[in-house]
């Protein structure tokens, strides 16, 4: 045992400085705090996992509604236009009202003149 300042101190209960911070043997090191988090705003982005992000037959992009679905309004139930995209075998998307009227004249893809068999369909 020691005298500190008029204090008994045990040996095990001594303060020692481990890297600038002050700790007692038995108790875990607790750093100040450098700052306090008080607001955090995320951000994010996203595309469609294409090749190509316009629709070769209308000439739109696929995340946006097509012509025809511009011109007639047609809304989802959250007020947004909707246009359902439309990937086929060979990974070539479309909008889904340009494709069908497409196979309607010609039963293959646009682009690479395969025959055309819808792989998915999606927003």
């Amino acid at each position: 045992m020691r005298i500190e300042e008029g204090k008994a101190v045990s040996p095990s209960k001594s303060p020692t400085m481990a890297d600038g911070v002050e700790r007692m043997d038995n108790e875990s090191i607790k750093p100040e705090k450098m700052f306090t988090l008080k607001k955090w705003n995320a951000v994010a982005m996203w595309s469609w996992d294409v090749e190509c992000d316009t629709c070769a037959i209308c000439r739109v992009q696929v995340m946006d509604a097509c012509l025809r679905c511009q011109a007639e309004s047609k809304r989802d139930f959250y007020g947004k236009q909707d246009c359902v995209v439309v990937w086929g075998e060979c990974n070539h998307s479309f909008h889904y009202c340009c494709m069908s009227l497409w196979v309607k004249q010609n039963n293959r893809c646009p682009l690479c003149q395969q025959e055309w068999s819808i792989q998915r369909m999606g927003k």
